[in-house]
């Protein structure tokens, strides 16, 4: 496993550092680094086991996700994938999105009118993200993920909770520069939308 250098975030706009915004879920080695990270930095780390996030200047780096998690975001791959591709849009998953200059994030799912080429997706052709929550990044995915994809100005924004053996999804809009509630379903429900590209979600096929 590659050895990762993590520079400790100053408090930021959220009054928070990172170890409380994470709650620590740094797994791999924490070393000094000489002032803030840049994007050539950072993508010259190379793969990695753990998911490492590029946040203005600091390493962001949490655990590899579940096997409830993974197997979530395949079932939504099942789901999404053919559905986006005709409307002429990609799915991608764990692809690094440009936020903005150093802000480099690695959401569970992307969908955009992007192409193949280089390593970045740039938040100007996101239609929609997705975030699995696990209960190592729960604040991040409720809270501060939503707070960056909105400053970013990603139109949709798609929750999935996970409580004890069920799923839930939590669609959200951006209103101005924030997101709002658009839709809520549960097992014995279905979610359905028109934009950014009309389907619709039986959430019990990504019950377990």
């Amino acid at each position: 496993m590659p050895v990762v250098a993590v520079r400790k975030a100053e408090r930021g706009t959220l009054g928070m550092t990172s170890t409380e915004r994470w709650g620590d879920p740094m797994s791999v080695s924490v070393l000094e680094h000489p002032g803030p990270w840049s994007e050539d930095e950072f993508f010259a780390l190379g793969e990695t086991l753990s998911r490492v996030e590029l946040i203005d200047g600091s390493l962001w780096v949490s655990p590899s996700p579940t096997k409830r998690h993974q197997d979530i975001v395949s079932l939504l791959t099942v789901e999404l994938y053919h559905a986006a591709k005709r409307s002429g849009l990609r799915f991608l998953q764990d692809a690094n999105l440009r936020l903005a200059d150093g802000r480099i994030v690695e959401p569970d799912i992307v969908i955009a009118d992007t192409d193949i080429k280089g390593l970045v997706v740039e938040a100007a052709e996101v239609k929609l993200v997705i975030e699995v929550v696990s209960p190592s990044n729960a604040a991040t995915d409720r809270l501060f993920k939503p707070q960056l994809y909105a400053a970013a100005q990603i139109a949709w924004y798609l929750r999935v909770e996970q409580p004890k053996d069920s799923v839930e999804l939590h669609l959200q809009r951006l209103d101005g520069d924030h997101y709002v509630p658009h839709a809520v379903a549960r097992p014995g429900e279905v979610l359905a939308w028109e934009e950014p590209f009309p389907h619709q979600i039986d959430v019990a096929s990504l019950l377990p």
